[in-house]
């Protein structure tokens, strides 16, 4: 029998070689291909852009990045909530509740899109830009159906003396396959969750420009960006602890399936989704706000209906269908907002195309005739309306259709035909 002393101290290399070797070629993984990997994705020169990978979402990520930039109370710009900003970006209330972390520890003022349009106002965001003078101006949002003028955000931030950041939450596999705009072009730093059109974990990552700075007006000559030691130390030790090993291996992978040809028309067709979906809505009668979208979002204006988007959630939610209630502009109250949002990134993983979603649409369609009966019957107050919902015929017999056309479809991850309990 071996010696104690043998048994214990024997190096790995010598006991298992095989596990050894996986675990050097793991060592080689996180220091260098991972990293690689999210800037190959994107195009990005190694020598001018950097990225961390270790947020654990994209809240997260965002408040890293202001962390290591700014100071407590530096003036930050985001678009407002209610015209498709995110909480993130500096959310206060009308009545000055400030609501998002952000906004509680740096001085927020929001710009707004066109109540005539529904388009970013550029010109109105330059005018109080040149007025707040932020130190930070954010681009990107969570409900705006639109491409971004990063040129226009560019000259405005130059303009006034701001950085300026994308947040590309929404629209990272959009971006990573070029069906949208590319931020990093006119961008200092970008950041961006990886679990919605990029259809990776719940993860984020913070990518940031670094090397020399090209010369400008009134810049010191030789001055290089010195974000990278800034946000990795506000990523760890300042906001977080270890990193989500887990997390940072499926997002490995998702960023491997993102750089396959596979995944660019799996973008290209998340794009012609959405527009089906908007287009037949419009048919029916419905407004969209903008008219359309260009990525992979539809915002739905339901307030000339005389509706709520809590109550389409509602009922959509009983016929199990997932969207979600979404502020759209000239909203006062988040708890009871004037739409909902639609995206087709999930549906389209399953194999979906325009004439599918056109039928989503028609769900959607009879999704909010049921609601408009059920209050026209119960009233407007949502204790009221809640009570027609309750064994509603109308209701069970939209939710059966669903089912039944959902099902026809396979769920990536297990085939639905190989289920031991189906029903």
């Amino acid at each position: 029998m071996e010696s104690v002393s043998s048994w214990g101290l024997t190096p790995l290399e010598a006991v298992d070689p095989e596990i050894h070797d996986l675990i050097e070629k793991e060592k080689r993984l996180q220091a260098t291909e991972m990293e690689s990997r999210a800037l190959q994705v994107y195009r990005l020169d190694p020598t001018k852009w950097g990225v961390n990978v270790q947020p654990y979402s994209g809240s997260p990520a965002n408040f890293a990045a202001y962390t290591a930039i700014l100071n407590p109370h530096d003036r930050i710009m985001g678009l407002d909530l209610p015209s498709g900003g995110h909480l993130t970006h500096g959310y206060y209330t009308s009545g000055g509740k400030k609501i998002s972390a952000t906004s509680i520890y740096f001085e927020s003022l929001p710009y707004k899109v066109s109540s005539l349009t529904g388009y970013i106002d550029y010109d109105k965001l330059e005018e109080k830009a040149m007025d707040f003078r932020p130190k930070l101006i954010i681009c990107g949002g969570s409900a705006y159906p639109r491409d971004w003028d990063y040129a226009r955000f560019r000259a405005v931030a130059d303009k006034c003396g701001a950085m300026l950041l994308c947040d590309m939450a929404h629209i990272s596999g959009l971006v990573a396959a070029q069906e949208a705009a590319d931020p990093f072009e006119f961008c200092d730093i970008v950041t961006t969750t990886t679990h919605k059109s990029l259809r990776g974990p719940r993860a984020g990552m913070i990518f940031y420009r670094k090397g020399p700075k090209l010369p400008k007006k009134g810049q010191p000559e030789g001055a290089v960006y010195d974000f990278e030691d800034k946000i990795n130390f506000a990523v760890f030790p300042s906001l977080q602890g270890g990193p989500h090993n887990h997390q940072i291996g499926a997002l490995a992978v998702a960023l491997k399936q993102a750089s396959s040809p596979g995944f660019k028309a799996y973008a290209k067709q998340v794009r012609a989704n959405a527009v089906a979906v908007g287009n037949y809505l419009m048919t029916k009668g419905y407004k969209i706000v903008t008219d359309g979208t260009e990525n992979h979002l539809v915002l739905w204006d339901l307030r000339p209906l005389g509706l709520t988007g809590n109550k389409v959630e509602k009922v959509c939610d009983l016929c199990n269908i997932t969207v979600n209630k979404n502020a759209v502009f000239g909203d006062s109250s988040a708890l009871a907002p004037g739409g909902v949002r639609i995206g087709t990134p999930a549906m389209t993983s399953r194999g979906l195309i325009e004439k599918d979603f056109e039928q989503i649409a028609e769900f959607l369609h009879q999704a909010v005739t049921i609601t408009l009966k059920t209050q026209a019957e119960y009233g407007k107050l949502l204790k009221d309306f809640n009570k027609g919902l309750v064994n509603n015929k109308e209701i069970e017999d939209l939710k059966a259709a669903v089912e039944k056309f959902a099902g026809s479809f396979e769920m990536p991850g297990f085939q639905m035909s190989a289920m031991k309990y189906k029903d």
